[in-house]
């Protein structure tokens, strides 16, 4: 019996075949990103109590049933802090990722199409960029540009900017003498329509789990900047300010930044690890 014939006769087979390809590690980091992004658009499906409410006789009170995550020093609970912050940990990182790539393109492009001496001046300015470590740059437009949320948004943006703008200008060399490109040429298509309706989106498939990752790498930039105090002010629900505002205390009260912390690193690994499957099902890689 053919295999066609087979799958037919048995309809579970497809549905096992497919399932089998959702491991373990994939299945948890889709699931957890779906909890996050749940989180950041109803909150308060998660966490009932005013993430900025101040009650004193609660300060510092230990996870337990009454506070999940328990309370930090002005009584204000941490569980709904972090279910809170999920939207603008979110934000920024999905905003500087898109900040980040779209400078990206645009040198991208530049050094791609622009010709020899374009392309290698795009070079120098990126192999000076990555002269420097993308943290630090960030902290240098912050430190001149002040702090604040929409700051920390483009620090950590232009930080990532020269990984993105290196990857972008190698696919852009890599398509622009495909064929379907030639084609377009040859049937007199403008310039711009062959750039965005062709170019961009072969050269921008590969980058798509590339970006995945990005805005977890983004989200632990931008939690490092809050935790020096150049990020969201206090006392905003944001991870990285809520580690900021809990490393004094925590010696004695560990869950003040554990709780931001884990979450930090389950977003980080779960961005990863979903991008990382998603490479294998784009290369065709997961049997």
């Amino acid at each position: 019996m053919s295999e066609l014939t087979l799958e037919a006769a048995l309809p579970g087979t497809r549905l096992q075949r497919s399932a089998g390809k959702w491991r373990l590690g994939p299945l948890l980091a889709f699931s957890f990103l779906a909890f996050l992004i749940i989180a950041a658009l109803l909150p308060q499906w998660f966490a009932h109590s005013d993430p900025l409410a101040i009650v004193p006789h609660d300060a510092f009170h230990p996870p337990g049933w009454a506070h999940w995550f328990g309370t930090d020093q002005s009584g204000r609970d941490i569980f709904s802090r972090v279910i809170h912050g999920t939207r603008q940990s979110l934000f920024i990182g999905l905003a500087a990722t898109a900040l980040a790539m779209s400078i990206a393109i645009v040198l991208g492009l530049f050094g791609g199409l622009g010709g020899a001496y374009l392309d290698r001046g795009v070079g120098w300015l990126l192999e000076i960029l990555f002269a420097f470590p993308s943290l630090i740059l960030a902290l240098l437009f912050v430190a001149v540009f002040g702090s604040g949320i929409g700051p920390l948004i483009v620090a950590t943006g232009l930080g990532g900017a020269p990984g993105y703008a290196r990857m972008v200008r190698g696919q852009v060399l890599a398509v622009r003498n495909a064929g379907y490109i030639e084609a377009a040429k040859a049937l007199g298509h403008p310039p711009l329509q062959i750039i965005t309706r062709q170019l961009l989106p072969n050269a921008m498939r590969p980058l798509i789990v590339t970006l995945t990752m990005g805005v977890g790498q983004a989200i632990v930039w931008a939690s490092a900047l809050s935790f020096l105090g150049l990020g969201a002010r206090p006392p905003a629900p944001e991870w990285g300010t809520m580690l900021s505002m809990g490393r004094d205390f925590i010696a004695n009260a560990w869950w003040l930044t554990f709780f931001p912390g884990l979450f930090i690193v389950l977003t980080t690994l779960s961005t990863t690890v979903a991008g990382r499957y998603l490479q294998q099902r784009l290369e065709g890689r997961l049997t």
